[in-house]
């Protein structure tokens, strides 16, 4: 199980994405070519409308790998507003820095190099849209942190959490029973958090939304 989608329906989605510019390709080409996850392009594209309607003005990521999603998002924000994206490797760090570099949005994107659960707690700014991203064992502890961070009315938005399908299935191939277990886990919690009006999406992997009551 490798999708949320039947093949037909994912094909027929896919014939009316919008055409991206070279910089977005090539990254979702470097991405394929070196197994490195990102957001599938129809989940990118609904956080870039809520970005639009919504127009933050502090986000905050955590988990930035290349940072595809960060130029995506820096792309919809104002030009005084700004994201905050956290990274703990140093390889993905480099690459992020070469592709926000080619952006031309380096102005609007603070890239921080380390490790989110140390880093969040010394916080001291909140934000209006938080977008988590990162290890799957580490959801609870960064969601409980964000939660700290996120402003009253601020959207909060959670990727992975249909697990390639895995979480509603009764049968999980060893090496991803872990990783399941600990979304299940989370999803749980994330939709009966008393101070969240939250929902799980079936776009890309899985969407939590959630806005801070």
């Amino acid at each position: 199980m490798k999708n949320i989608l039947f093949p037909a329906q994912k094909r027929y989605l896919e014939s009316y994405r919008k055409k991206e510019d070279k910089l977005i390709l090539e990254m979702e080409e470097f991405a394929d070519e070196n197994s490195i996850p990102i957001l599938e392009w129809h989940a990118i594209e609904f956080i870039e409308k809520l970005i639009l309607i919504n127009r933050p003005k502090r986000v905050l990521e955590i988990g930035t790998a290349i940072a595809y999603s960060t130029i995506r998002i820096a792309r919809c924000l104002a030009k005084s507003a700004s994201i905050y994206t956290i990274e703990k490797s140093k390889d993905n760090i480099e690459l992020a820095a070469k592709y926000i570099n080619k952006s031309g949005e380096s102005k609007k994107i603070k890239l921080i190099h380390g490790n989110a659960l140390n880093i969040l707690p010394q916080m001291d700014k909140k934000f209006d849209f938080i977008f988590l991203d990162a290890d799957k064992q580490d959801y609870k502890r960064l969601f409980d942190y964000s939660m700290l961070l996120l402003k009253k009315g601020g959207i909060i938005i959670v990727d992975n959490v249909l697990w390639h399908g895995y979480t509603a299935s009764a049968n999980v191939p060893a090496k991803y029973k872990t990783s399941t277990r600990h979304i299940r886990d989370f999803n749980k919690i994330f939709i009966l958090q008393q101070n969240l009006d939250s929902m799980i999406l079936p776009i890309g992997d899985g969407l939590g939304f959630g806005i801070k009551k």
